[in-house]
């Protein structure tokens, strides 16, 4: 069971991260714009109804890398859309992603007020 799981996540996130960095290397884009093209892209692929069969398959090697953010929030939009209405619209991925943004917020107040920073 443990290798059943922990293989295709590895292989999925593999994947994911190898397609980031063949972007890194080969084209002009910087980093901001290949992680903003990822979360687009993660969503475009949950509205096509594509990224859920990668997600079955591939677990927390499909939803932890940054595609799994556009992930997270279309399905967040689309459930409150079935929901509220279209006001699911707006307030959708801002909810669905509430925790993880929220978790950032803290653990980088924690390494701001712990760390040392020193001039290079």
């Amino acid at each position: 069971m443990f290798i059943e799981e922990l293989l295709p996540a590895f292989l999925t996130g593999g994947v994911i991260c190898a397609i980031a960095q063949v972007l890194i290397d080969k084209t002009a884009l910087t980093p901001a714009r290949i992680v903003v093209l990822f979360v687009v892209v993660g969503v475009v692929l949950t509205a096509l109804g594509l990224y859920q069969p990668l997600v079955d398959f591939g677990g927390a090697g499909a939803t932890v890398p940054i595609m799994g953010f556009g992930y997270l929030l279309a399905n967040g939009v689309k459930e409150a859309v079935i929901q509220d209405g279209l006001l699911g619209v707006l307030t959708g991925g801002a909810t669905a992603a509430a925790a993880g943004i929220s978790a950032a917020v803290v653990f980088g107040w924690l390494a701001s007020v712990t760390a040392r920073p020193k001039a290079k």
